[in-house]
């Protein structure tokens, strides 16, 4: 079973670039342009669910 849950993207602009940080898991990633930052946070969310073991995204979530 598959589970969906939405999260928060919080994007600004730190100096040429752009910082996204998604607070529920604590995990930021960057980019030139918002569109890139945004998708740069999503691999990095993704890679998180991939990787980390259970009781590290229970202890995030």
């Amino acid at each position: 079973m598959k589970m969906t849950r939405e999260l928060t993207a919080i994007l600004s602009r730190e100096g040429d670039g752009y910082v996204a940080l998604c607070p529920e898991l604590d995990i930021a990633s960057q980019g030139t342009t918002v569109e890139e930052a945004r998708r740069n946070l999503s691999e990095a969310v993704e890679l998180f669910f991939e990787t980390a073991d259970a009781s590290e995204v229970r202890s995030r979530w």
